[in-house]
């Protein structure tokens, strides 16, 4: 049996070694059938086969920066960063081409006595190695040609264990012998080789496993790696200690085997000897940060890549385009994010909420004159699936569409839209509307965009505040029955529009102008920490929108500029009437919700936001330079439905439980817990301190409107009068001595009035009743005692 496997071997060599002549020629390979481990297979003639192998560009990661340059994360199917032949250590490429194929530089595309001896062990089931260089990077070229266009069939073809494949290599690696110099080849070879543990190409390896770069690896880190090539995986030397040094050294030694052009050894056997004794050094091991769950800041660097994938339209016509150039194309991508600032947003809203607490809190920065966001934390930061450790997927800054949740109903946050409106249509400062401390609107009638919208339940509006109240103050202390009836007098309509134009979008991606409800102005719709910094962004802008944008700067692998997605940066609302939003929106800090929340030496405009029944509390906050929002919000996912059930009233006068922060429950928490914090630590980062404008007066005023007279008419019909004229009207009951009880007795106002304000009419109630006086007492008879007197 022997004698016969010999003899079998030996006819093949001899068949082998005729057609290997043939080929080495360049002449026809007649049809032969040859036994391989999967059947017969057909070899015809060369002139079937393509004579031009075209090589893509190869694959390489593309980085994701912060502001500052630092690595956010990395992108890639294969980890690999191109280097040019002379940035890779001469030594690296003399380990490779001493184990690989030591006469690389003196055959061509075929070496005769490796190509027919893997030959013979294929002809026996058994495919060997043997392949020139150029015959491995043209097997090397055809695999990743597959994997580009992710075709099963061609990557099994260039992968498959029979001389069919070796013959088409053979082909290839012909003409690419004819159009690249060996130089070029080996280049190529070692930047697409795979060396294990994900890194691709020699310079990432050289990252990986030794903390250094290709250009500065020494004899016997190259060793290692250029023994990785054969066996990946089995000598992988973070997993595969022992075997990967065991192939080291086998590199060594044949490199002490072979002579150079002096006929001198590659290495001296001291430094063989040097080389074998150095240890594999674990620590320097370097992993990537593969994509974004990996990365430092998760949700930030998802957040990133969801914006190219859906607006980077100069990396590809699709979505998936897009993703295939980030992840394949070797870019250099750039965002506005401050490490600083995010860190200290980070360690602000882990000191106040855990990740395990059953609440949620998130901070957002973000430039307004560029829309670049600055920072956007949450107290969940892990990315996972482990709710126990306080582990999420879910980006609470954003909304559905780029993997957010289900937003946070925004409270008096949305008064900044009515008073936005307001002054846009003429209302001003003055407008002073008689405030109650419960209100129940039931039957009141609010316009609309499309008609009128009228209550039809009850709806009851508190607050402890009553008595008269004008925009300054009851923006001041948030006064929701100022701003009710204010909303009615401006329309739903103006008010939504307004809040749509300077960015404010539902979490669910809705339209926020189909959502028009009377509650509007306290904040009824859930949206997110990004849109509530791009609407109060527009007012910081004074007026021009940009909206939110992560990226700064796109490069590819040339480090030329590609566009990236802009901000879009457009003027949506009138500049006075955005300089007066903001002067009006200074009042909870100088004098209102938000005192406790001052940062000295900054002027700051702003609103609090409570959610009904206190399930949110909202700070928005902002200067010319940068916008923040800050909100802590109950957690409404099942995991925490039951201790839930055991507080009703919330976020209200609770101790959460992990982190153990009492909260009020009302939106200075926020404002005093997170906002305040973060936004002194990023301003001073910033080193701006860019000031307010002053607003026109005339805007400020709002238009003066005549208060017309209703001397001869009654009490209806001076209202209906006075709501003609564009003004509201209340009830006010006194005596008169002169005018009969339900007469007309006069108006509050005279001249002329803010537009809207509420006018009151006064009504008699007749003379006021004379009081009775109290009933005079009876004299107390004075006792007589003679026998006791004087004692």
């Amino acid at each position: 049996m022997r004698i016969g496997k010999r003899l079998y071997s030996l006819m093949m060599f001899i068949v082998v070694a005729f057609l290997g002549g043939l080929l080495a020629a360049g002449l026809i390979v007649p049809v032969a059938g040859m036994a391989t481990a999967t059947g017969t297979a057909a070899v015809g003639s060369l002139d079937n086969l393509p004579t031009e192998l075209k090589t893509p560009p190869q694959p390489e990661r593309s980085r994701l920066l912060n502001a500052d340059g630092s690595v956010l994360a990395y992108f890639y199917d294969e980890n690999r960063i191109y280097e040019t032949l002379d940035k890779i250590a001469p030594i690296m490429q003399q380990a490779q081409v001493a184990i690989e194929d030591h006469r690389f530089y003196q055959h061509g595309a075929l070496d005769l006595t490796g190509t027919l001896r893997a030959l013979v062990r294929s002809s026996q089931g058994n495919t060997q190695g043997g392949s020139s260089l150029t015959q491995q990077y043209v097997r090397l070229v055809l695999v990743e040609i597959a994997e580009e266009s992710n075709d099963a069939a061609a990557k099994a073809a260039a992968t498959e264990n029979t001389i069919a494949r070796k013959i088409r290599e053979l082909r290839y690696a012909i003409a690419m012998e004819k159009t690249l110099t060996k130089d070029q080849i080996l280049e190529g070879y070692l930047n697409i080789a795979y060396y294990g543990d994900g890194a691709y190409g020699v310079e990432a390896a050289a990252k990986h496993y030794f903390n250094t770069s290709a250009a500065k690896l020494t004899l016997p880190q190259a060793a290692m790696l250029a023994g990785l090539v054969r066996n990946p995986v089995a000598t992988n030397p973070v997993d595969h200690t022992p075997q990967a040094i065991e192939r080291r050294n086998n590199v060594l030694d044949r490199m002490a085997e072979l002579k150079d052009a002096s006929d001198n050894p590659l290495i001296t056997a001291q430094q063989l000897a040097d080389s074998k004794a150095e240890p594999f050094d674990k620590s320097k091991v370097r992993q990537s940060r593969l994509g974004c769950a990996n990365s430092k800041f998760p949700f930030i660097c998802d957040y990133a890549l969801e914006v190219l994938k859906q607006q980077a339209t100069a990396l590809g016509a699709t979505p998936a385009e897009r993703l295939n150039s980030v992840y394949r194309g070797g870019l250099t991508i750039t965002t506005q994010i401050d490490p600083k600032a995010q860190r200290q947003a980070q360690r602000v809203l882990s000191k106040r909420v855990s990740p395990k607490d059953p609440a949620i809190g998130v901070i957002v920065m973000m430039e307004p004159n560029t829309g670049l966001i600055r920072a956007m934390a949450q107290s969940r930061p892990v990315m996972g699936l482990n709710w126990r450790k306080g582990e999420t997927f879910y980006n609470y800054a954003v909304g559905k569409s780029q993997h957010g949740g289900d937003g946070f109903q925004g409270g008096s946050t949305f008064k900044a839209f009515v008073i936005a409106a307001a002054l846009n249509d003429g209302f001003g400062t003055g407008t002073t509307f008689r405030v109650a401390t419960h209100k129940n609107y039931i039957g009141e009638t609010f316009p609309s965009c499309n008609g009128s919208v009228k209550v039809t339940k009850r709806w009851t509006v508190d607050g402890p505040e009553r008595g008269s109240y004008n925009l300054w103050n009851g923006t001041a202390q948030s006064v929701n029955n100022y701003f009710v009836p204010l909303e009615q007098a401006v329309g739903l309509c103006p008010v939504v529009k307004m809040a749509k134009a300077v960015g404010l979008q539902p979490a669910s991606g809705e339209d926020i102008t189909k959502l028009a409800y009377p509650s509007f102005t306290l904040g009824s719709v859930e949206i997110t920490p990004l849109s509530m910094v791009t609407a109060y962004g527009t007012f910081a802008n004074r007026g021009v929108r940009c909206n939110p944008t992560i990226i700064k700067s796109i490069k590819n692998k040339a480090g030329k500029e590609l566009p990236k997605p802009e901000a879009g940066c457009k003027k949506v609302m009138d500049q006075g009437v955005a300089d007066a939003v903001n002067k009006v929106l200074q009042g909870p800090f100088t004098s209102g919700t938000l005192t406790g929340s001052r940062i000295y030496g900054t002027t700051l405009a702003g609103k609090t936001g409570t959610v009904p029944s206190n399930k949110a509390a909202w700070t928005m906050g902002y200067t010319p330079d940068l916008v923040t929002a800050a909100v802590i919000s109950y957690d409404n996912g099942p995991h925490f439905k039951k201790f839930w059930k055991g507080h009703r009233g919330f976020l209200h006068g609770i101790r959460l439980p992990k982190s153990k922060t009492y909260l009020s429950g009302f939106g200075a928490d926020a404002g005093r817990m997170l906002f305040k914090p973060a936004m002194t630590y990023a301003l001073k980062d910033i080193g701006r301190n860019t000031q307010f404008s002053d607003p026109p007066q005339s805007v400020l005023n709002g238009e003066s409107v005549s208060v017309p007279s209703c001397a001869g008419r009654g009490p209806s019909s001076c209202a209906a009068l006075l709501h003609a004229a564009g003004f509201g009207t209340y009830y006010s009951k006194q005596y008169s001595d002169t005018v009969p009880a339900r007469g007309l007795i006069g108006t509050s106002g005279a001249g002329s009035a803010s537009k809207g304000t509420q006018i009151a009419i006064y009504v008699s109630q007749g003379p006021q009743p004379v009081p009775t006086p109290p009933p005079t007492p009876s004299p107390t008879p004075t006792p007589t005692n003679p026998g006791r007197g004087g004692r």
